[in-house]
């Protein structure tokens, strides 16, 4: 496979000081919106067109690479979080795992039939070059998988629920949703900085890129799911998975 040789400086948009935090909070399963709510969906659809060659894009500690090889697929995964690429090499010592930004995926084009992109969107500054970039590296015929926090959700990511004198959840909150901007997370010991953008900026240049949409859903909890927290997943639109094609 050929290599594309970059003079991107490899950011890693505050992760590396969370990348403990975020390993231990993630264990080998992966938190309840992963395990319970966005697995169900996004393995099985993974697997639909029995890929070879696969490349998950912002893959952190690697727990979605080490589920594609179970089932035979040849995954490299990429991040640019050192720490987090560290850990995925450590848990497993026979995969391929690559430091670099998705802004300039250092592979030529058409080098994969699946690229993954698991609830990574939101951490990319510049979305309008690494969707191309995704795109670029797809085989003609091949998928591009996401999983990405709902736009809906993000919009008032930074302020959370609103909530009665009690702390019941009242409602969730949509504010500015059609203004594009970064926020500050922090959540278990984890600071990380997001980007919110309408569904409409997504579609957009996934559509500019070429890409065809075959699949979309907004995801609720898996029905094995612990009732404490699959209410507050149901109230509110939480994630998105969308399947785009390249045409062949």
């Amino acid at each position: 496979m050929a290599l594309r040789s970059s003079t991107m400086s490899i950011m890693d948009n505050c992760w590396q000081a969370a990348a403990d935090a975020w390993i231990a909070d993630m264990g080998e399963h992966g938190d309840f919106g992963r395990r319970y709510v966005l697995d169900p969906i996004m393995l099985p659809r993974a697997l639909t067109r029995s890929p070879k060659k696969a490349l998950d894009v912002g893959c952190g500690e690697g727990r979605f690479c080490r589920m594609l090889k179970l089932h035979g697929v040849d995954v490299i995964g990429m991040d640019p979080t050192p720490a987090l690429i560290a850990a995925a090499r450590a848990r497993d010592a026979g995969g391929a795992y690559l430091e670099a930004a998705a802004e300039c995926l250092p592979f030529g084009d058409n080098a994969f039939d699946l690229v993954v992109s698991y609830l990574s969107l939101i951490d990319i500054p510049d979305i309008r070059t690494a969707i191309p970039e995704m795109a670029r590296v797809l085989d003609p015929g091949g998928a591009l998988l996401i999983a990405n926090l709902n736009s809906f959700h993000t919009a008032c990511a930074d302020t959370g629920w609103v909530k009665g004198s009690a702390g019941q959840r009242l409602y969730y909150p949509v504010d500015n949703y059609l203004q594009e901007r970064s926020m500050w997370m922090e959540y278990r010991d984890i600071r990380i900085m997001n980007h919110h953008r309408p569904i409409s900026t997504y579609l957009r240049t996934l559509l500019d890129a070429g890409l065809r949409l075959t699949y979309f859903d907004e995801p609720v909890p898996s029905d094995d799911a612990p009732a404490s927290k699959a209410t507050n997943y149901s109230r509110a639109p939480w994630f998105l998975v969308m399947e785009w094609v390249k045409p062949a």
